[in-house]
């Protein structure tokens, strides 16, 4: 099963790429922008890598992001998510920025959308990984802060697909930023949000219906409700779910006990995700090998969750044909009825 889950096509729908700054990376963009860090070595980093729950993993975060400073270190770090997205066998991603954790230190919006817009292009070219990018605000600034975001998005539309919803759930319900996700509908752009991950069933309703999201981030709080559970499964809302990401903060106690596959099982579009690998403990393939490992699943379900995948993706029909039929090559080489 770890061979055929290396193998498996895979399609990421929830990554944070200020989440995907390593440690090793962190220290490099530190010594070429004369940053001072906390930490003496990289080891060092990467033992504070560790955090009780999801505001303290929020405050190492939000400082490892001080680093990031030119055009240059968004491609780096872009790039070098692309690259571990190779090595796992992810086709198609569509990634997470935080624009206001950037314009908040001075750094321009045009630098960090910049940065990362090449190197998705470049990843296209060279690794063959299609993707899409998603702009998220931050939850715990205010809707007036969110607005202004959106305003500084304007010129870029033509490469972002989508705006999201992140940071601190508690506290910062959904409808705190209805008519800022009204705007952004109206200037063509999707909307997700996070929602069910530490906050109530209640958010993912409200996110549903207030913002109208196409897909819900995380959302294994629904279990909360079986009229959600049933609600999610009849209009295949897709719930971008996290394992690993779920367990370091204490969503779950054990990975043996995650709802991924029952959810599965009930008919939800669920979704496997890495969300901020540098910190929660892997990339796709970790993901998968950890629920593999915990959980059981047979091979049928494994492709399930990429065939969900793409179908919850923000792509045209044709592209979705496409990824299909490269999980369709890949079962008839190595699936069977496991």
């Amino acid at each position: 099963m770890e061979v055929f889950v290396r193998r498996l096509p895979k399609v990421e729908l929830h990554l944070h790429i200020e989440g995907s700054l390593e440690p090793e990376l962190m220290f490099e963009m530190a010594a070429r922008n004369n940053i001072t860090l906390p930490y003496q070595t990289v080891q060092e980093a990467r033992d504070a890598y560790q955090f009780d729950d999801l505001q303290s993993f929020l405050d190492i975060y939000y400082q490892g992001a001080n680093v990031l400073i030119t055009e240059r270190d968004f491609f780096d770090l872009t790039w070098a998510y692309l690259l571990r997205c190779k090595a796992d066998n992810v086709i198609h991603t569509e990634i997470f920025f935080d624009p206001q954790t950037h314009t908040a230190r001075g750094i321009a919006f045009d630098t960090v959308i910049n940065g990362i817009y090449h190197a998705l292009r470049q990843g296209e070219k060279e690794l063959g990984i299609t993707s899409k990018l998603i702009m998220c605000f931050l939850r715990h600034l205010s809707e007036e802060e969110a607005f202004e975001t959106l305003a500084q998005a304007e010129p870029h539309l033509n490469r972002i697909v989508g705006v999201g919803l992140d940071s601190s759930e508690v506290g910062h319900p959904p409808e705190k930023f209805q008519r800022v996700f009204t705007k952004a509908l109206s200037m063509g752009l999707k909307t997700v949000a996070h929602a069910g991950e530490e906050g109530p069933a209640e958010n993912i309703w409200n996110s549903i219906s207030l913002l109208n999201v196409s897909r819900i981030d995380h959302g294994v709080q629904c279990t909360q409700d079986p009229a959600l559970v049933a609600e999610l499964a009849k209009n295949r809302m897709p719930l971008t779910v996290c394992p690993l990401s779920n367990i370091k903060l204490r969503v779950f106690d054990s990975m043996e006990n995650h709802n991924i596959l029952k959810l599965l099982d009930q008919g939800l579009c669920v979704t496997v995700n890495s969300d901020d690998p540098a910190f929660f403990g892997g990339y796709m393939t970790d993901n998968f090998l950890a629920l593999t490992r915990a959980l059981n699943p047979s091979k049928k379900q494994l492709v399930m969750l990429t065939r969900n995948a793409i179908e919850a993706s923000f792509i045209s029909d044709e592209e979705a044909l496409n990824l299909n039929s490269q999980l369709d090559e890949f079962w008839l080489h190595h699936g069977d009825d496991s």
